[in-house]
């Protein structure tokens, strides 16, 4: 579907700014950091079901606001390494290494904010979003809402130092960090779930432990002196108005569409609740799962922002677009391959996490419905619009995310669900067209080139 450029695709690799074996280099790595990253919320999720459907339902509840606040500390990192990746492709070696430090100075900040928020109206923030769920379900959610906002600020910094690493084209080291924190937090969750018994708050509290243990040891890898961003000193009263500008330039349109996207299912979470326990236990099952399978198609997106930064910041808008349309294709390509594996073990993939039988056939429907879209439109959906972000266009995917996510996504999934009587089901249809608005959309951006106009480094 990407439009065809005059670049030969191997002259690129030859004499651009990427080798095909420096991309590779990039990937991997992602595709493993990612792997161990988003396999953590499978693994709290398969662990913790041995408390019971109402533990699984209480974290599950949770993440759907934690995950909103990290997305949004993400869109902040995510700006941040723009900014650096921009500089670096500029050669102007100075900037990135004070835009990678105005990074961190702005997390830390930020994130403090939100623990603080989240710490003093907990039980206010639960029952206002989820407050018809049942008494042991919400129980479940207040204890590990508390211990996982805890974590924020860690969780804050780790992003931006992983960020940094994906700026300078070093995936490695956050791949390293990741398996780290994913080691911790599996044998966290087997001490304290399964000897100590602690339930919902044994998996928060071994989640916490991976982000602490796992953000000092990025920050420590970040003190190399050898690095291209190398942060050695943290003078965090000193701040620095224009490079915070630039990124909240990239950050804040990011963040209002990260948090756009996670209101809008945070919305159908608690439409999902109206349809009882079964549901919700289908849907936080379902939802770990869901990260696994887009493992490929993250990954992508993330070397895309990294590759096209560097391509941008350098005024090298060729390559920009070759190696755009040969990172969207490979992201189909893996997307696919992905999924047909996930079809034939979906059955045994499914009984491993003790549900009833009704929560296995709803769970398996909503698995079939994600597949249709992934092997379709994901991934011009999701990872094509990372070139746009990375070359500084971020109003035109936060304006196209918002509409989409209040007219399908969530508008659609009401009238199904009040007007068809679909149930469950009518969030993840509504999904469908929200993701088919989104991929047309992108295309057309794309083609026209105007995203090339917004270069944040002159």
């Amino acid at each position: 579907m990407l439009e065809k450029v005059n670049t030969n695709k191997e002259n690129i690799f030859n004499y651009g700014l990427f080798s095909k074996l420096e991309i590779k280099k990039i990937i991997v790595p992602l595709i493993i950091e990612q792997t161990l990253m988003l396999s953590v919320g499978m693994f709290d999720t398969l662990m913790v079901s041995v408390a019971g459907e109402s533990a699984v339902s209480g974290v599950s509840l949770v993440d759907s606001i934690n995950t909103l606040l990290i997305f949004l500390l993400t869109a902040l990192a995510t700006g941040g390494a723009i900014v650096v990746g921009q500089y670096i492709g500029s050669k102007n070696i100075e900037k990135s290494k004070i835009a990678g430090k105005q990074l961190l100075i702005a997390s830390l900040g930020v994130s403090t904010l939100f623990t603080i928020i989240c710490l003093i109206l907990n039980n206010q923030l639960l029952s206002l979003i989820f407050g018809n769920v049942e008494s042991s379900v919400m129980h479940n959610a207040s204890i590990y809402f508390y211990v996982t906002a805890i974590s924020f600020p860690f969780i804050a910094i780790y992003s931006s130092a992983a960020a940094l690493f994906r700026a300078m084209g070093n995936t490695k080291k956050a791949m390293i960090n990741s398996f780290i924190m994913n080691v911790v937090n599996i044998a966290g969750n087997a001490l304290f779930i399964y000897v100590m018994k602690w339930g919902a708050f044994g998996v928060g509290f071994s989640t916490l432990m991976s982000r602490i243990i796992a953000t000092i040891t990025i920050m420590i890898m970040l003190r190399n002196k050898d690095l291209i961003v190398s942060i050695r000193s943290y003078s965090f009263w000193k701040v620095n108005i224009g490079i915070i500008k630039s990124i909240l330039k990239i950050s804040i349109p990011a963040s209002l569409e990260n948090g756009v996207f996670q209101i809008g299912r945070i919305i159908l979470t608690s439409l999902i609740a109206v349809f009882g326990t079964t549901a919700i236990t289908a849907n936080a099952v379902t939802g770990s799962l869901i990260n696994v399978a887009t493992i490929p198609g993250q990954a992508l997106g993330l070397a895309i922002t990294t590759i096209v930064a560097q391509c941008v910041g350098a005024k090298e808008f060729e390559q920009a677009i070759a190696y755009t349309k040969h990172l969207v294709k490979l992201s189909w390509g893996c997307m696919i391959t992905l999924d047909i594996g996930i079809f034939i073990l979906l059955k045994p993939i499914l009984s491993l996490y003790n549900l009833s039988a009704e929560t296995f056939s709803l769970a398996f429907i909503i698995m079939i419905i994600h597949i249709a879209g992934w092997v379709t439109v994901w991934p011009m959906s999701f990872a094509l619009p990372n070139a746009f972000r990375a070359s500084g266009d971020v109003k035109y995917p936060m304006i196209v995310s918002a509409v989409s996510m209040a007219v399908f996504r969530i508008g659609c999934a009401y009238l199904f669900a009040y007007g068809f009587k679909l149930g469950a089901l009518s969030i993840f249809f509504a999904m469908l067209m929200d993701w088919s608005f989104r991929c047309i959309c992108f295309y057309y951006r794309w083609k026209s080139g105007k995203w090339k106009q917004y270069a944040i480094v002159e």
